[in-house]
């Protein structure tokens, strides 16, 4: 066979195998280590025509508790984004300058991130040594405590300490995506990451929703909360407990029917009420796999060092994560920045509960359109079109930035029309989300094997949290420059992100055209 170009990457995943379906659907038994195997035999030089595989059956129990306690995570961060701008101008540090709310809100939402990125690779490699549950279960917790303590902060430093809190003790992105690549094999992982965003898409839609309606509560309903001195008190108390309180049912439905996913001799096995079920043979069976050492065990059961790690495919999948990260988490940044800037600034000036209803729109279609179409789609295009077209999207989206401010400063007002564009300027930026399924097919693919799934995951996330660090604070730092100073008439901040999503484009470019094979090189 010819040396081929890139020495990095030498065979490509094929989703079209030989490999047959398994003889039960034990949800308890990781699925990649075989999809690996069988592509162990595929021959490069084979030229007849594959075979059709059948898709492995998704082990829906699991995987819907998987994405129950995920959904904790989208609700915690939605919450805030219908009322952070009116929060930060309520505790008085932009001293009544509007130039500068989307400076603190930036802030504001990159700290999260900057702490995530000081920890996440921390929490990954301990789950491939402890556990995905145990971890999961401190994440949860940390969730829970920085939201009560969010929605308690009466001062800038107060909301910045909760929001730090709140990124350094979650871990749970990376691990969550490391369980999902474990419970499925190489015919149904599409379709299992299709169902992600459902988590996503019910917080996008639930979060802006209790953030929007349910802030200055005794206000808004004066008969239900009129005579609350508390919530008179903390008047962003209440749509801030709703998300950390289902942390913490998320947190007891983990404990009780989550299984453990990762195997080794040091995983703290949590049973879930499915295993404590399960026959003594098989529990048996599992006990005395695990107290093999970690010396003796098969090079696929071992995690590797971090160093191994820093490969080609895996610089090259987290790239293509953290450019679609950056792009993605400026965009959502910007949005609600610009939808409640009045319309003399460059914005449409719309009320809190209005952001909040637009969110909630974009949330909804956003679900539907990837449950319903991302697998298909996924099958059609393949990886690296799907991810791109994703990318491709957000150069549309951007450009109605500017011709929405237009349209509102001609109008003096958000008319019928205008409104219609910016639910269109929501749908199209749907299409984002396709490529976060793809990019998560990569960086699977990449790991060197399926005990380093947790730290391949994390070391991605990693550059991420770096990425949505930068991305909040810098996007709406430029938004808030560009109306002060009126650069390209306030519209100068667009044609920056606009720059950047060609650059997301440009790396996209380099993916391969189908996933690695896991552990092949």
């Amino acid at each position: 066979m010819p040396a081929p170009r890139n020495k990095f990457v030498v065979f490509l995943f094929s989703t079209a195998t030989t490999m047959s379906p398994r003889d039960s659907t034990d949800e308890t038994q990781p699925l990649l280590a075989q999809a690996a195997t069988t592509h162990d035999s595929y021959d490069s030089n084979d030229h007849s025509a594959p075979k059709p595989q059948k898709r492995t059956p998704l082990p829906i129990a699991q995987l819907g508790i998987v994405l129950f306690l995920q959904l904790a995570e989208p609700l915690t961060s939605q919450v805030i984004y219908p009322f952070a701008p009116q929060l930060i101008r309520d505790v008085g540090i932009t001293n009544g300058d509007e130039t500068k709310v989307g400076y603190y809100v930036g802030i504001m939402q990159s700290l999260f991130f900057l702490t995530q990125a000081m920890t996440v690779l921390h929490w990954s490699r301990l789950s491939d040594r402890i556990g995905r549950k145990p971890v999961i279960l401190s994440g949860l917790i940390g969730l829970s405590i920085s939201m009560y303590c969010f929605g308690l902060s009466r001062t800038f430093w107060g909301l910045v300490l909760s929001r730090s809190l709140n990124g350094a003790l979650n871990g749970n992105i990376g691990v969550i995506k490391s369980m999902i690549a474990e419970i499925t094999d190489a015919t149904n992982i599409a379709q299992a990451y299709a169902f992600m965003p459902i988590a996503w898409s019910t917080g996008s839609v639930l979060g802006p929703i209790i953030g929007g309606f349910l802030s200055h509560p005794v206000e808004r309903f004066p008969s239900l909360f009129g005579h609350n001195a508390f919530l008179h008190k903390y008047p962003y108390f209440l749509p801030c407990a709703i998300p950390a309180t289902y942390s913490i049912l998320a947190w007891a439905v983990t404990l009780l029917f989550l299984r453990e996913t990762a195997r080794g001799p040091s995983v703290v096995r949590i049973p879930s009420v499915f295993e404590r079920r399960a026959d003594e043979a098989a529990a048996k069976r599992a006990t005395l796999e695990d107290a093999v050492p970690e010396q003796e065990l098969p090079e696929s059961e071992r995690a590797v060092p971090l160093g191994q790690l820093l490969t080609y495919r895996v610089f090259l999948a987290g790239g293509n994560y953290a450019f679609l990260s950056l792009v993605d988490i400026a965009l959502r940044a910007v949005h609600p920045v610009f939808l409640a800037t009045p319309i003399d600034l460059g914005g449409l000036g719309l009320s809190t509960v209005s952001i909040g209803r637009l969110l909630s729109v974009f949330g909804v279609l956003n679900g539907v359109f990837q449950i319903f179409f991302f697998a298909p789609l996924h099958d059609y295009l393949g990886s690296k079109l799907m991810y791109n077209i994703g990318i491709f999207t957000a150069l549309p989206t951007f450009i109605m930035f500017p011709v929405l401010s237009y349209l509102a400063r001609e109008a003096g007002e958000v008319t019928s029309f205008i409104w219609t564009l910016a639910l269109i300027q929501a749908i199209i930026s749907i299409g984002l989300s396709l490529s976060y399924g793809a990019v998560f097919i990569y960086i699977s693919s990449a790991a060197p094997n399926r005990a380093s799934l947790g730290a391949t995951n994390g070391l991605c996330q990693l550059s991420v949290s770096l990425m949505r660090t930068i991305g909040p604070a810098t996007a709406n730092s430029l938004f808030s420059l560009s109306i002060e100073k009126q650069y390209m008439q306030g519209w100068m901040v667009y044609f920056i992100l606009m720059a950047l999503t060609m650059g997301a484009l440009w790396v996209g470019a380099m993916l391969p055209k189908k996933p690695w094979i896991m552990g092949k090189y």
